[in-house]
């Protein structure tokens, strides 16, 4: 089942998500929907806020940039209940849209790498460093769960650029070539 995807005014943009135990009701259903989701609007990520779920979930699928970074081919996963505990001094800046905020894209400064604790489809845990363009989505992701999008991210004079922009959207005021609510 494709979702549609929850756009930026949406309360489940919002609000904190809650961690899930492995009994959640069809995950792995909801998990491979997830991933029909993102890859039916040409996304690299996709949180389950952004579906409209409160819950600690996201799925990357980071392969479009494995010619870029070899570390990207093939890079196929879901995270359950995620915590970033450390991330790195060095930032970088790198031009980022998001799939509930269509047509916006905005530089935006993040650490370059990230350690993170999780658990798979499978409910195994996972502690892992991620650098690079796999650590700046999984970010992306995060922040969704945290209940942020990443204009949150920018600077103060930036989001008042981008103010009317955003009303327009949380108005119903946009384009986009998938499935919304």
């Amino acid at each position: 089942m494709i979702y549609p995807i929850v756009i930026f005014g949406s309360e489940a943009l919002r609000k904190p998500s809650v961690e899930i135990a492995q009994d959640y009701p069809e995950l792995k259903k909801l998990i491979e929907d997830m991933f029909l989701t993102m890859q039916a609007a040409e996304g690299v990520g996709l949180a389950a806020p952004q579906i409209g779920k409160n819950i600690r979930l996201f799925v990357v699928d980071c392969s479009p940039w494995g010619e870029e970074d070899e570390s990207c081919k093939d890079y196929r996963r879901a995270f359950i209940n995620p915590e970033i505990y450390e991330v790195s001094e060095e930032t970088g800046l790198f031009n980022e849209g998001c799939l509930s905020l269509p047509g916006l894209h905005e530089d935006v400064h993040r650490p370059l790498a990230v350690k993170m604790r999780y658990l798979d489809e499978n409910f195994e845990e996972h502690d892992e460093l991620f650098e690079g363009f796999r650590a700046r989505v999984i970010q992306h992701e995060y922040d969704h769960l945290e209940g942020k999008v990443f204009t949150d991210r920018l600077s103060p004079l930036r989001r008042q650029l981008l103010k009317s922009k955003l009303l327009s959207m949380a108005k119903g005021k946009y384009r986009a070539a998938y499935k919304t609510k």
